[in-house]
C-alpha cells in the first residue's frame, strides 16, 4: 500500500491530500513526466489509496512543471529494465499497468484532470478516464501513436469515440495530430479551458464543492453512471434504483436534510 506520506520517496509520482481532496502528480519534469515503472507502480498504488481511505472524497490527477504527461517513455519502453528495482512489481503483476492508466480499474470517487502543456498519448488516454477535465489554453492533446506504428492501447479505440462523437474521435486516432484546448473544448474532450498556471487551482475549487457533498451519495451517483452506461434503459433504470435506494438510509441522508433544515453546513461522515 501507497500511504500519504510516502511521498518523499517516490520522485516520480506525488501523492498529497488538502482536507477531503487528494492531489495526484506525474513528476519526471526531465523528461515530460512520461511514465516511468516507477510512476506506473506508484500510480497503482494512489488508486488504492485513494479509494480506500473515507477521509478522500475526490482526487485530481496533474503533471509536474507546466507539463501533463507525454504518456509512454518510449526509450525505456525499448530497453532492458530488468535491473530496474521497480520490475519485480510487473513480474508479480503482469496487468499492474492497466490498473495505473485507470483501463482495467476505475475509480469509485470522483477524478478531475488538470492539464498544463504536453498531454500526448498515455497523457489524452488516461484523460478519458476522468470525470471532470479542466485544461490550460496552452494544453495540447493528441493519441501520436499511429505516427509511430504503435496502437494505443489505454483504451482510447473503444472510449474516445463514445466520449467525443466517431468522426472526431477517427480523426484523432488516425491521423496522430495534435489537438488545442480550444479544439478539444468544443469536441468534448474537456470540460473548462483556462489561464495557462491555474488548471490545478481550477480543478481544486471544483473537487471542494464535490467533497462538500454528501460522499456516500458522491460515490453511488459515480457508479450509477458507470454502471448503467451501455444498458437498456429499463435495465439501467432498475441498477439505478438498486444503487440509489440504499442512500437514503444512511446516516448521511438524514444529516443532510437536518443541516438544511437548521441553515448550517452539513457534517458528513461517511455512515
Amino acid at each position: 500500500m501507497f500511504y500519504l506520506e510516502a511521498v518523499v520517496a517516490a520522485p516520480h509520482l506525488l501523492l498529497e491530500r488538502m482536507g477531503h481532496v487528494a492531489l495526484v502528480t506525474m513528476n519526471r519534469p526531465e523528461a515530460r513526466n512520461a511514465w516511468s515503472l516507477e510512476m506506473i507502480a506508484r500510480m497503482a498504488d494512489a488508486w488504492d489509496e485513494i479509494d480506500g481511505n473515507d477521509e478522500i472524497r475526490v482526487a485530481i490527477l496533474t503533471g509536474a512543471d507546466g507539463t501533463f504527461s507525454a504518456g509512454a517513455d518510449l526509450k525505456l519502453m525499448h530497453a532492458d529494465q530488468s535491473a530496474n528495482p521497480w520490475h519485480a512489481r510487473f513480474r508479480e503483476d503482469p496487468v499492474l499497468h492497466w490498473k495505473s492508466m485507470l483501463r482495467s480499474y476505475r475509480l469509485k470517487k470522483p477524478l478531475i484532470a488538470a492539464v498544463e502543456g504536453y498531454a500526448l498519448g498515455g497523457g489524452t488516454e488516461i484523460i478519458q478516464c476522468t470525470d471532470i477535465r479542466f485544461a490550460s489554453s496552452n494544453a495540447v492533446f493528441g493519441l501520436t501513436e499511429a505516427k509511430m506504428g504503435l496502437f494505443p492501447l489505454g483504451g482510447s479505440t473503444v472510449r474516445l469515440r463514445r466520449q467525443i462523437g466517431h468522426t472526431a474521435a477517427m480523426e484523432m486516432l488516425l491521423t496522430g495530430r495534435r489537438v488545442s484546448a480550444e479544439e478539444a473544448l468544443r469536441w468534448g474532450l474537456i470540460g473548462h479551458v483556462v489561464e495557462p498556471g491555474t488548471a490545478v487551482a481550477e480543478a481544486m475549487k471544483m473537487a471542494e464543492l464535490i467533497a462538500a457533498n454528501g460522499p456516500i451519495a458522491v460515490q453511488a451517483i459515480k457508479r450509477s453512471v458507470m454502471e448503467s452506461e451501455y444498458l437498456p434503459e429499463a435495465e439501467a433504470l432498475a441498477l439505478e434504483l438498486k444503487i440509489g435506494q440504499p442512500v437514503f438510509k444512511t446516516q448521511d441522508a438524514r444529516e443532510g436534510p437536518r443541516a438544511f433544515a437548521e441553515k448550517r453546513s452539513p457534517q458528513f461522515k461517511c455512515q
